[in-house]
């Protein structure tokens, strides 16, 4: 069993059926799913923004890329608000800190702090990714995870781990157990961006990739049961 996780979800798991914002009901959902680890282990949180924000999705709006990064960041930081109101709401302590200055409603990202609440039982939720324009949430969940010491990064997809190709479109996917680090790189698999992945690599941090929405998938991976990809060394 993991020790302390790093748990990396996608804004969208936030906008239940709708595209984008923030259903209710699926908060809740997601916060319920987290509360269990949470009593078995320290947990770290790493929430996108996509559901709001994100570049990417915004190319023809005529906002230049480090404003539209900066308005992800921000996208961030509403999540993670809204998932801290959730669980606390259900009786979980809940720490946001944030890489973007915004002391009305997150304390800032300090390393000693963070580990600091994790040892005292508390979720911590580190939201505006790395505050720097340029960088996905997907590294700033692989640098925090690092920084704090996680045993593991969990990421959180819709499908069942990494397919050599998209198992929506294609019956003939191929789901991997297991891949190294450079494979992942070199396939050029789509389910973290590069940088993630070669940070882990270099630091030998183990991601685990699972659906997020199969009953009882994360509770599995935060116990090292055998489920969804394994990418390692």
């Amino acid at each position: 069993m993991y020790k302390r996780i790093m748990l990396k979800l996608s804004g969208e798991v936030f906008a239940g059926k709708s595209s984008d914002g923030i259903d209710h009901t699926s908060l809740i959902q997601v916060a319920k799913q987290i509360i269990p680890l949470a009593q078995i282990a320290q947990v770290v949180v790493v929430v996108g923004g996509g559901n709001i924000w994100r570049y990417r999705d915004t190319k023809e709006s005529g906002i230049e890329r480090t404003v539209s990064d900066a308005m992800g960041m921000l996208a961030t930081i509403m999540n993670s608000v809204a998932l801290q109101s959730a669980l606390e709401s259900l009786g979980t302590q809940t720490r946001v800190l944030s890489a973007v200055d915004v002391p009305q409603l997150a304390e800032a990202f300090i390393k000693r702090r963070a580990i600091r609440h994790l040892e005292k039982g508390r979720v911590v939720i580190c939201a505006g990714g790395t505050g720097n324009p340029y960088f996905t949430t997907d590294s700033a969940a692989a640098l925090r995870a690092l920084e704090l010491g996680c045993d593991v990064l969990l990421k959180a997809t819709n499908v069942d781990g990494i397919y050599d190709k998209d198992p929506k479109r294609f019956r003939n996917a191929k789901l991997y157990t297991e891949l190294t680090y450079q494979s992942a790189i070199e396939q050029n698999l789509n389910v973290m961006d590069q940088s993630a992945f070669s940070l882990c690599r270099e630091q030998k941090l183990p991601i685990v990739v699972f659906n997020f929405f199969k009953k009882g998938a994360l509770l599995k991976a935060v116990k090292g049961e055998k489920i969804g990809t394994v990418v390692h060394g």
